[in-house]
């Protein structure tokens, strides 16, 4: 089977976080989307946020990197998830290797306020946690949120709490 690297960003502002309805797939996710050629996966989760959103953004690490005095590093995901991908009328059946990383705004750039002409819309902690269904404007039903992005959604809010600045 077919793989493609992929990333997603949880962009954190407070006690929420971003999400959008995805209507190819039907489910609420982060920014996100593919890493391209000679991209590493930061860069690629930081132009993917910028682009979706509009949001300039910094990566939070969640770990504690090694200290190597030779070799670069990249902070590490927060998850890498597979996901199944069904076929579509311009691919086949594939797998995503997802790489998620928390995300928050730059100081002084555009804020979540942005979030509605770009699609997304802000999801708190709160809501995460009681498992609530959001609104899809599209369709004007509630639809759940994936555990996988409830519980990366819920990490991802509680690392920007408590990072240190």
């Amino acid at each position: 089977m077919r793989r493609h690297f992929t990333v997603s960003g949880f962009i954190v502002e407070g006690d929420s976080t971003l999400l959008h309805w995805h209507k190819k797939l039907q489910i609420w996710l982060p920014s996100g989307g593919h890493i391209d050629p000679d991209e590493d996966p930061v860069q690629a989760v930081l132009r993917e946020a910028l682009e979706e959103t509009g949001i300039a953004c910094e990566v939070i690490p969640h770990e504690q990197r090694h200290v190597f005095t030779n070799l670069p590093q990249l902070p590490s995901p927060l998850s890498i998830i597979v996901a199944n991908v069904g076929a579509s009328a311009n691919e086949d059946a594939h797998q995503h290797i997802d790489m998620s990383y928390v995300l928050r705004p730059l100081a002084g750039v555009a804020r979540v306020a942005a979030e509605v002409d770009h699609g997304f819309i802000r999801v708190t902690a709160e809501q995460l946690r009681r498992d609530e269904h959001l609104p899809v404007a599209s369709c004007g039903v509630d639809m759940p949120v994936a555990e996988d992005v409830r519980v990366l959604g819920l990490r991802a809010i509680e690392l920007v709490l408590g990072f240190r600045f």
